[in-house]
């Protein structure tokens, strides 16, 4: 009657997914009644011997070692699952001994009556020894073993009916209570087909009480199969024991369901508890590094609290990486003949459907709480949405919530699922990631218009001649390339470049202009000078010759640590033509090295954005310092009652003319003292309008007498000489206009211009190297 191997026929592997998965082959049982782990990280057996030298893993060896056994067969299993094994193993040892036992139990009496006796028999046995000799005991011996034979004649067929009726009453209920199935189950059998045909009413009635305890036996177990969470190892185990039962389910498909319903309610409660803590105040506190709790265990609300919609993601893609592979080993299991059960037609498209509509639900669960708009308006009112932080709280956790959806692909590649369920997760990587970029970007983007100046030139260093303000926006920019490098931009097992979606490259483009636009606003608003208006007083300081404004400000001492206006838009220009012809590049030189495609067009954009800007400041500049100083011009020319028709010999340049150096030079020190890089962007448009109206007035003389030529061809020569650093084509051409204005000069009367030259650069020799360009420049 006991269970025997025999030939089955192999059943039909499953054919849905990527491999088929072949029958499991014989293993030898586990003494801890556990599954050996098919572990590709176990322990080398050369570790296993250094660590354990002189013992083995074999359990039928003499140097049979336990931490062996357990570090080559359940590195991987839980403590709760080893403590498990611990019982089961107590179990069986325990089983072995209990028939021995239970018969000297049973028989304690009659095992005393026999030591008793046997005692008594000694001592008669050596008292008749020495009475009679060693012969007398062949009759009893005789007549004893004659005894035992009749003796189990008589009762030997009567213990072993009782024995066997008393087996067969108690087994269902004592086996059942201590969960050792494979008894009750094998006595059920044996029973069975020993009794089935029967027709003494006592035995009827035996069988039919039993039959009603395994029917009881068979909801039971059917629904501990049912009953999450469980593990696949003990779901197969309660397959076996409901085939073996003749069950009237569908023990395997059950299993099956049970675990999509699970997953799907777990899914469900997930949210449903993080919808409940998820409330509008929360999302505008400050972060805190407070992990979600689980949805089962209410804990009070915290003052600092992570966003919902991160917990919730966070949690929802551990569950997913935890319990769905279960439900996919249990099904292959099924489908490929393992639980030895019949599959029904149909039931491969329903669990296809089963696991995709699994996959689905988690996708668009992930995407209702970080990427809603990538769900149409059903989806999103079926999931719900979570409150969504503003970009610079959210922005926090995206990398870390991208990795976690990242772990989670990674648990469903290594099951080898069929492409079109990993292509549901791939689609929601590839959106996460470009979210992701931008929302990265975005925040950058915030942080740029944040930017303040602080007005202190650096004069040593790498870069001069600027400001902190340039070099910080760069390091804004650097910092948000290597995070976006190192989450979005970093492909991992089955994902594709991301910029090699027309989607992300458009976006990314889109999001660097708005970078660079922001800090093209702060340069502007800086240009502006809207918010420094009240630290600028209105009175200026006046022409030594005439009286009149000159434009430069005065500092209001409330706020010394701020320039006057001029030096602002002076600092500003440094910065705006140092963006553009260093910091932009270096933007570009950044995108490329972290593999990033060409920034060209924004790149381009932003520096015509910036020539803009240059000549707006610039203007800006010109205006407060040409118009006050072309202004003095005139009156200083005319100052004394001068006029060009006069007849007094030249001994020197006019003070109109000197005063213009002077007024120069002043602004070569102001210009220089910011960077001399600007010198050649300000001074020849300064030198260009004092040349157009020296032009002017020239033109406008009525009469010059010889002595008002040689003076008016003295003056425009030094200043062409003084200025002949900074001259442009423009201003050349208004001099020499100038100079054919004046009447011409005979030979000899150019020789007193000419002394007036030689006399004027001598005397102004420190005013003349002060605007004499450097050899390199």
């Amino acid at each position: 009657m006991k269970e025997s191997a025999v030939w089955v026929e192999e059943a039909p592997l499953f054919s849905w997914g990527r491999h088929s998965l072949s029958p499991s082959s014989y293993q030898q049982e586990d003494p801890l009644g556990l599954s050996v782990e098919e572990n590709e990280n176990k322990i080398s057996e050369e570790d296993l011997v250094m660590y354990f030298p002189g013992k083995s893993g074999d359990i039928a060896s003499t140097t049979f070692s336990s931490g062996w056994f357990l570090l080559e067969n359940h590195q991987a299993t839980s403590f709760n699952d080893l403590q498990a094994g611990l019982v089961h193993l107590r179990r069986k040892v325990q089983g072995q001994k209990e028939g021995q036992l239970s018969f000297l139990k049973a028989n304690i009496g009659s095992v005393m009556d026999q030591v008793d006796t046997l005692v008594n028999l000694r001592e008669r046995y050596e008292k008749d020894l020495s009475s009679y000799g060693p012969e007398v005991t062949l009759k009893l011996e005789k007549a004893i073993k004659e005894s035992e034979r009749e003796a189990w004649k008589l009762f030997d067929d009567v213990l072993a009916r009782k024995d066997r009726a008393e087996k067969n009453s108690e087994c269902s209920d004592r086996f059942t209570t201590k969960g050792e199935y494979d008894i009750v189950i094998n006595d059920y059998i044996r029973v069975k087909n020993l009794f089935h045909k029967t027709d003494i009413p006592i035995f009827k009635e035996a069988l039919n009480e039993v039959e009603r305890r395994i029917v009881d036996l068979q909801k039971k177990l059917h629904e501990d199969l049912q009953t999450m969470p469980i593990s696949v190892e003990q779901q197969k185990r309660l397959i076996r024991y409901l085939v073996n039962l003749d069950s009237p389910y569908d023990p395997a498909w059950d299993a099956i369901k049970s675990r999509s319903d699970y997953i799907n309610k777990k899914f469900k409660l997930i949210y449903n508890y993080h919808k409940s803590l998820d409330k509008p105040e929360n999302s505008k506190k400050s972060n805190s590094a407070t992990k979600y709790s689980k949805y089962n265990t209410p804990q009070p609300m915290e003052l600092n609290v992570v966003p919902a919609c991160v917990n919730f993601t966070d949690e929802i893609c551990l569950t997913i990486s935890e319990i769905f592979p279960d439900l996919w080993k249990i099904g292959q299991a099924y489908f490929s003949g393992e639980l030895q059960v019949r599959v029904e037609a149909g039931r491969q498209v329903e669990y296809k459907h089963m696991v995709m509509a699994v996959i689905e639900t988690f996708c668009k669960y992930v995407r209702a709480s970080l990427i809603p708009n990538t769900l149409d308006k059903s989806d999103r009112s079926q999931f719900g949405s979570l409150s969504t932080p503003d970009k610079d709280e959210i922005a926090l956790y995206l990398p870390e919530l991208l990795r976690s959806v990242r772990s989670t692909y990674t648990t469903l590649i290594k099951l080898d699922l069929p492409n079109e369920a990993l292509d549901i997760v791939s689609a929601l990587l590839l959106d996460l990631r470009i979210h992701c970029m931008s929302i990265l970007f975005q925040q950058t983007t915030e942080q740029i218009k944040q930017l303040t100046e602080t007005w202190k030139i650096n004069f040593s260093g790498k870069y001069t001649g600027v400001t902190e303000l340039p070099l910080k926006f760069l390091q804004f920019i650097e910092d948000v390339i290597q995070i976006v490098k190192e989450s979005a931009l970093s492909t991992e097992q089955r994902e594709s470049s991301l910029l090699d979606n027309l989607s992300a490259q458009k976006e990314l483009d889109k999001q660097l202009d708005y970078m660079l636009t922001a800090f093209h606003n702060v340069l502007n608003n800086l240009s502006s000078g809207e918010e420094y208006d009240d630290c600028d007083d209105t009175s200026p300081v006046v022409s030594q010759l005439i009286g009149t404004p000159v434009g430069s400000h005065k500092v209001n001492m409330a706020k010394a640590n701020i320039p006057t206006w001029e030096h602002r838009l002076l600092i500003t220009l440094s910065n705006c033509l140092f963006t553009k012809n260093t910091i932009l590049d270096t933007v570009s030189t950044r995108f490329k090295e972290s593999g990033f495609p060409s920034a060209e067009n924004p790149i381009r954009n932003a520096k015509t954005r910036l020539d803009n800007l240059q000549k707006s400041i610039l203007d800006k500049y010109l205006e407060q310092k040409c118009d006050p100083l072309v202004g003095t011009i005139e009156p200083s020319m005319y100052l004394g009652r001068f006029d060009w028709d006069l007849n007094i010999p030249p001994t020197d340049i006019r003070p109109y003319a000197k005063e213009c150096i002077n007024n120069l030079i002043n602004v070569h020190s102001e210009v220089n003292n910011i960077s001399t890089k600007l010198l050649d962007n300000v001074l020849p448009k300064i030198v260009e309008t004092i040349s157009e109206e020296l032009y002017r007035l020239m033109s406008c003389v009525q009469k010059f007498s010889k002595a008002g030529a040689q003076q008016a061809r003295a003056d425009i020569c030094a200043l062409q000489e003084f200025f002949e650093g900074y001259l442009s084509e423009n201003a050349k051409s208004y001099f020499k206009e100038a100079l054919e204005v004046i009447p011409a000069l005979e030979r000899s009367e150019t020789a007193i211009v000419e002394d007036i030259l030689k006399q004027c650069k001598a005397r102004m020799r420190t005013q003349l190297l002060c605007l004499k360009k450097p050899p390199n420049s």
